[in-house]
């Protein structure tokens, strides 16, 4: 990466060079306009003069090979090892503590099946009917509703104080993480690096992962604790690096949230973040009412925010009507 100086060092020496150039080409357009007082002038009738022999030309010197700069981004792992390199002084640049980029990014490493993941994301197609049906499966329906009355307390108070009901939060909790059975082994800094490496979409990665970053300079977790999905979520809710940081809240209000060990801090975490994107209490959340807007900022294939309206229904049954 060049710094201010070099690049201000370069402008000056752009600079200087085209006023020499101009100055070169003004004396050659005085000497082709104007004769110089001791040449004789030839008369009119004078024979033309003989047309000047040409100089044979010159080769052109080589120019000096120079080493390319590391790629942005790229589609191998070749490149992988100079492109971290760079990342970790934009970082910084950024306000990690260089302190926290050693320990989070020393051991990190290209992840060829992160990138598998990444190129076979094909169940947001499918038909609404398909998708639903392998996801709201009786066997989560029947833990669900138990899911509901262990944590029929806590899902009280986050209700009074976010307005998201319970069975919305258990639904997005049972999609997500088989309520947070399955959080997910991936190295967070693995993950996250490769996708921010890889070229498809390496400029909302890069900003993920130093998210991530800020997260253990936070004090939140340590990186050696990072651990969820193989696109770079974390915690029994699957909160991007980005939305932890902005969302993340205990159960019971206070500071310090664990989306990962803590179940109550998850769910509360989630209805933070559905009222932060437009969550109206006591309103509907199925397609066409004012909270469906606010499950398509939770994920924004509708395929899937249906699905959280059809698992949530499931779950409500026999408990009145779901608001």
């Amino acid at each position: 990466m060049n710094n201010g100086a070099d690049i201000a060092a370069r402008r000056l020496r752009r600079a200087a060079q085209a006023i020499l150039a101009g100055a070169t080409l003004a004396l050659a357009g005085e000497g082709a306009l104007a004769v110089p007082s001791s040449q004789p002038i030839a008369p009119w009738f004078a024979a033309p003069a003989a047309p000047p022999v040409a100089a044979p030309p010159v080769a052109a010197r080589p120019a000096a090979k120079r080493a390319a700069p590391p790629a942005d981004c790229g589609v191998t792992p070749d490149g992988f090892s100079a492109w971290l390199q760079g990342f970790r002084q934009e970082a910084e640049i950024d306000g990690v503590p260089p302190a926290v980029i050693d320990s989070a990014l020393s051991n990190v490493a290209y992840d060829p099946d992160v990138i598998s993941h990444d190129r076979r994301q094909g169940s947001f197609g499918q038909d609404f009917d398909t998708f639903a049906a392998k996801r709201v499966t009786a066997y989560r329906v029947r833990k669900g509703r138990q899911m509901l009355l262990a944590y029929a307390e806590p899902l009280e108070k986050i209700e009074r104080r976010f307005g998201v009901p319970g069975p919305v939060l258990v639904a997005i909790w049972g999609l997500e993480s088989e309520f947070g059975a399955g959080v997910g082994n991936y190295p967070t800094f693995n993950a996250l690096a490769t996708l921010a490496y890889d070229c498809r979409r390496a400029d909302q990665f890069r900003e993920e992962l130093v998210d991530a970053l800020k997260l253990v300079a936070r004090g939140d977790m340590q990186p050696e604790e990072m651990h969820g999905a193989w696109a770079g979520e974390i915690g029994q809710t699957q909160f991007m690096p980005s939305a932890y940081l902005k969302y993340a809240t205990s159960a019971d209000g206070g500071e310090i949230a664990d989306l990962v060990g803590n179940s109550g801090d998850a769910l509360a975490s989630t209805a933070n973040f559905l009222k932060s994107k437009g969550w109206k209490r006591g309103q509907g959340f199925h397609e066409g009412e004012p909270n469906f807007a606010a499950l398509l900022e939770w994920n924004a294939a509708p395929v899937y925010a249906k699905t959280i309206v059809l698992f949530a229904d499931r779950l409500a049954e026999g408990e009145g009507a779901v608001q």
